[in-house]
């Protein structure tokens, strides 16, 4: 246990025998949270915004497949993802709320379309386009080639960020392509989509892209209990601080009106 932060670390294994490796942050008395995080991340990644949802929640992030501490048993299928982040959410608590940021947030509502029983979901400008999916589709050419270094100087081109500022990306590269697969030919997946019934938060930075804005609303109009909310001047890289109170209302909000129902 990290008595500064209240983390806590811990493994489950997935349903084809794969380790995960999660921490969790808080008290354990909140309502459970699975933070999903995006391309070249891992359970650090998450590690300021869990720190501030923690003062609500039982926050769990984790080390998706091939990242960090958690194997990587192959061959690699979004179903097999699917199956660590259901592990990884049973062992949060029943019930438990999803927040995904980029490709983690695409993640999480294959999961919830697949059947996965969570709570309400959060997630913060899931890279629904062409544009996007054409970039992690070249990366992940680039790396069945070998060619790593290029793969990612390709994937940050997306986001307009030197390869410098995003320390550990060279040792997580190869998951590139397993982010490529989640997000499939880059369209919103109108008909799939239509069978969640869960309670969902689109999220973008008014500072984005106008693609990855226009995909968050676009989104959010194929997903049957949907809202969106545009953080004024935040970018892809959104503030720790300013996005824990958005997550915080939306998710406080929902269990209460489960609660009253």
């Amino acid at each position: 246990m990290d008595d500064t932060l209240g983390r806590a670390g811990g493994r489950v294994t997935s349903r084809d025998g794969t380790t995960i490796a999660y921490e969790r942050y808080g008290d354990g008395a909140g309502p459970p949270l699975v933070l999903v995080s995006g391309p070249l991340c891992t359970a650090a990644s998450e590690r300021p915004l869990a720190g501030l949802l923690a003062r609500r929640f039982s926050v769990v992030t984790y080390d998706r497949r091939g990242r960090g501490g958690s194997g990587d048993t192959g061959p690699y299928a979004v179903e097999r993802e699917i199956e660590d982040l259901a592990a990884v959410a049973g062992e949060a608590g029943s019930g438990a709320a999803l927040y995904g940021v980029g490709t983690g947030g695409a993640l999480a509502l294959a999961a919830v379309a697949a059947g996965l029983s969570a709570g309400p979901v959060a997630m913060y400008e899931p890279p629904y386009s062409a544009e996007a999916a054409a970039r992690h589709g070249g990366a992940a050419e680039l790396l069945g080639r070998g060619q790593r270094g290029a793969a990612l100087d390709l994937f940050l081109a997306e986001w307009g960020v030197p390869a410098e500022a995003w320390p550990g990306g060279d040792a997580l590269v190869s998951t590139l392509a397993y982010d490529h697969a989640v997000l499939g030919d880059g369209t919103v997946p109108v008909r799939r989509l239509a069978g969640v019934h869960a309670r969902v938060l689109v999220v973008d930075g008014g500072a984005s892209p106008a693609w990855a804005r226009q995909a968050a609303r676009a989104l959010t109009a194929a997903l049957p209990r949907a809202r969106h909310r545009t953080l004024t001047g935040q970018t892809h890289e959104v503030a720790p601080h300013v996005l824990a109170p958005v997550l915080e209302e939306f998710l406080a909000e929902e269990r209460e009106t489960s609660e009253a129902a």
